[in-house]
């Protein structure tokens, strides 16, 4: 396994192993690996030739700092899960300043409005933060395909905005949640919670299920005041929001639309500890 805590290595070991036939597999982390971030590893590991993992906390889409400070960094235990899963990866753990050079400051981009929705409009500049790190280690990396799971759907639509209005030569590849037992999708932002927290966080895919039966009998609306009557008594889960939304677009959907995609998407608050999780209601 091959570890890289800079670009000007890195980028010059892979020039070396590319060929005009070969693809290349990137899957960027902030690190704190689960079982949902192997699996997007494995899934460029059987499709690609070489495959690259980045991790890196990146402090320019944190519009809390506290979240940023005590986001888990686990590097020694990443690096044991990633040798257990292949010894083929390739690892860049770089430094901030071995990414923004001195100056760590977002971009400005324009996301024909994706970015101003649900994560958006509650964390601002959380996305131009994502859009710069995300082209920033494209650009290092050169992958053939990128690989980013449907947790975070909005950002998954965003990067693929990006790579579209940037001409990026970049396939990016969207993969399936992975849920623990509880069905509570999986995030390195679990590792923060009590055992009970975690287990009783089950009633965030329950809520998102339930819905989605609504949803087929009931008007949008009438499904977002399910939801929020469902939270509205919980002491221990406060409610940010509850969106449906058209995926193409993430606008919030008033009437349904025969064969349009929808998708239910919502952020909990466990004490401090923010977790999202979405569901496709077709």
């Amino acid at each position: 396994m091959h570890i890289f805590y800079g670009k000007v290595a890195l980028i010059a070991y892979l020039k070396t192993i590319k060929s005009t036939n070969s693809t290349l597999g990137f899957v960027p982390t902030m690190g704190a690996l689960h079982q949902g971030h192997l699996a997007l590893m494995q899934r460029s590991l059987k499709e690609n030739n070489d495959t690259v993992v980045s991790i890196f906390v990146n402090p320019t889409q944190f519009n809390n700092l506290e979240d940023l400070e005590k986001y888990p960094r686990t590097l020694e235990e990443d690096v044991k899960k990633m040798r257990g899963l292949s010894d083929k990866i390739i690892l860049y753990a770089p430094s901030v300043d071995d990414i923004y050079e001195g100056n760590t400051m977002s971009q400005s981009f324009d996301f024909d409005g994706l970015e101003n929705q649900m994560e958006g409009k509650f964390r601002p500049g959380h996305f131009n933060g994502v859009g710069t790190i995300v082209k920033r280690l494209f650009e290092i990396v050169s992958p053939t395909n990128a690989y980013f799971g449907e947790k975070d759907f909005q950002q998954l639509q965003i990067v693929k905005k990006m790579v579209e209005k940037h001409n990026l030569s970049v396939n990016v590849v969207g993969c399936p949640i992975f849920r623990e037992e509880n069905q509570l999708a999986m995030s390195s932002r679990n590792e923060r919670l009590t055992p009970a927290e975690r287990k009783e966080a089950a009633i965030i895919y329950k809520t998102l299920t339930e819905a989605k039966e609504v949803f087929k009998v009931k008007s949008p609306q009438e499904t977002i005041e399910f939801v929020e009557n469902s939270f509205r008594n919980n002491e221990r889960f406060e409610l940010e929001y509850f969106v449906i939304a058209d995926e193409s677009t993430l606008l919030p959907v008033e009437d349904k639309i025969k064969d349009k995609n929808y998708r239910a998407f919502i952020a909990v608050f466990v004490n401090s500890i923010r977790l999202i999780d979405t569901i496709s209601l077709n």
